[in-house]
Order: C-alpha cells, then structure tokens, then sequence
C-alpha cells in the first residue's frame, strides 16, 4: 500500500532540514520505501479534515492503508519496526536503540527547541538573555553528557539506528549556534549523519518544495 506523508506548503525553516518531516523522509529513505507527499498550507493544518489525523494541527503525519499515525518519533519507530535497517534484530540492542529514540525527543530536544523558539518570539523581552542563558546552560548540560557517553565511536550503540536518526535531526538545529562546535565528536557526529545516502535524499527533497514555493 502507498505511503504519504504530510509536509509543510510553504516551510518556515527557510529550507534548512529542520521540519519534521524531514524525520519521516529521512527514516523511508534509509529502508528503501517510496512515499507520497501531501503539502499543507498552514490554514489548511488547522481544518478538521487534517485535525482528524493531528489533533493538534501539525505536520507530519502518516498514512498507510488504514493506519493513520502522527508525532514524528511514533511515525519513525513504526518505520522501523516494519523494515528493516533502523533497528538491530538483537533484542537488547534494538531496546537500547529505541531508548535513544525517545531520549533524543525527550530529553536532548526540549530546550533546543524552546532556545529556537524564544529567539523569535522573545526577542523583545525585558527577561530575553536570562531566559537564553538559562536554556543555553540546560543544552550545554545535556551536549557534555551527549559527548561522553558517544566518545569516539561513530553512533551511538554499534550501527546507525532510528535512535541516531531522531538525535541528528535535534541537533541539527544548533547549527551556527556554536554550540555544538564546542563538542567535535558531536559535530562529527552530525555530519556523518548528513553524509549518508539516505539524509541527503530525503533534504534534497525537502529543499525543493521550499524552492518551488519560494519562486512560485
């Protein structure tokens, strides 16, 4: 049965790779299974017709047959778990790989995410830098835990899984920041996960609906 996926219209990334669809592309590229792409506006994401598959009007989702899936971190763990590539076949090896899934959505992400946010939308706050600061000293905790518990090894826990996938897209958004050159096995860490095949597929695909809406 086809696959699709939903994708922002017109993406506020600027084309840079950090919407989450790009998550869900990625995860199809690296297991070799074609996918449709439906793209939203943002009124359209807020209607009831995409609300009936995201409650809380976002993207992505999935659709598959029947099953209708949302939340980019469930949508790439059921892509691992139905082909192979993603996850080790080695029980304990594949638990461990799926806790890296969710640390990366659950602990490591947070105040990446709130840092993005609150330099667009605080900006102008009389509590703006403490506020950064706090959520830069928070990222900087869990970038030096990050960093020793990857050492010099290439991912995580053996072979590339889903739970490298998930923690390259989170830090992919303090690119430029200079934080993760502070840590160089992390931002070789992210560049090797850029380097692959499959990542540079599923942004080159992504790119070009930013392109095409930007000249449109």
């Amino acid at each position: 049965m086809a696959i699709t996926i939903t994708a922002f219209e017109r993406s506020p990334d600027g084309g840079k790779g950090l919407a989450r669809d790009m998550r869900v592309r990625w995860a199809l590229e690296e297991v070799g299974q074609p996918y449709d792409v439906r793209l939203l506006s943002f009124k359209a994401m807020k209607e009831p017709a995409h609300r009936a598959l995201q409650p809380f009007g976002q993207i992505p989702t999935y659709e598959e047959g029947d099953l209708a899936l949302f939340e980019s971190g469930a949508i790439v763990l059921h892509i691992a778990e139905r082909h192979a590539g993603l996850l080790p076949g080695n029980a304990n090896a594949r638990a461990r790989a799926i806790a890296w899934m969710f640390a990366a959505l659950n602990t490591v992400e947070p105040p990446i995410f709130d840092r993005a946010l609150a330099r667009i939308l605080e900006r102008d706050e009389p509590w703006y830098d403490q506020r950064l600061g706090v959520l830069e000293d928070s990222i900087r905790k869990r970038l030096s835990d990050l960093s020793s518990r990857l050492g010099v090894a290439d991912w995580l826990d053996g072979a590339f899984s889903a739970g490298d996938l998930l923690m390259v897209t989170v830090l992919l958004r303090l690119k430029g920041s200079g934080m993760l050159d502070e840590f160089p096995n992390l931002s070789a860490y992210v560049a090797r996960g850029e380097a692959r095949p499959a990542y540079k597929r599923a942004f080159d695909a992504q790119l070009a609906v930013f392109t095409a809406a930007s000249t449109g």
